[in-house]
């Protein structure tokens, strides 16, 4: 009579099936068939008013968030107040341990270098564009995503149009879009309307 190790059995169909499940998910990974899709995303507003580097297009981006809103200030109100960097924590809740590594007064300039904790992640960002009172990028970099953030403030009849996009590169795009799709639109709509006075337009 044979002897057959029903235990040994028991643990290679496991060791198999975890192996082919792990396929699978890697395999959604790389294609992308599991993303949520928004009704922005794709559809980019304004991108062609921004000046994307090329290794940014939105639409060549594994993650794209975009956000906007009137505001009852002139742009160059709506500029001071974005710049101060040493400010975002009091009132921006994706934005904490931020330290400027030049400049003395808590301000953004063209050369700044900043290092901060956002989306629970340690970056660290360096100015691209720079342009007041209307244009505002910035370069953010960790070892497993990496981002590109720009602001436009567009003069209005009654104050400014306020638009902020981002484009993201980087292994944990799909992770972000599996699990929390839509908390980096929420924390940057809190960022424009916790500290901004709305406008009629």
């Amino acid at each position: 009579m044979v002897k057959v190790n029903t235990t040994s059995s028991n643990k290679s169909i496991s060791a198999a099936k975890t192996k082919i499940y792990l396929m699978c998910f890697i395999a959604l990974l790389t294609t992308g068939c599991y993303s949520v899709k928004k009704s922005v995303e794709r559809s980019y507003p304004n991108s062609k008013d921004i000046h994307w580097p090329e290794d940014y297009k939105p639409e060549e981006s594994k993650f794209f968030v975009h956000n906007e809103i009137y505001i009852d200030a002139s742009p160059e109100t709506v500029w001071s107040i974005l710049i101060k960097a040493d400010e975002w924590e009091d009132y921006y809740e994706g934005a904490s341990n931020l330290r400027l590594s030049n400049g003395t007064d808590g301000r953004l300039s063209e050369n700044s270098v900043f290092t901060w904790k956002t989306m629970g992640l340690d970056f660290t960002s360096s100015i691209k564009e720079f342009e007041p009172p209307n244009r505002l990028s910035w370069e953010s970099d960790n070892k497993s995503i990496r981002g590109y953030h720009t602001w436009l403030i567009i003069p209005t009849k009654n104050g400014s149009k306020l638009i902020t996009s981002e484009a993201q590169h980087g292994f944990m795009t799909f992770l972000q879009k599996m699990f929390v799709p839509h908390k980096l639109e929420r924390l940057h709509d809190d960022w424009l309307t916790h500290h901004y006075p709305r406008s009629g337009k």
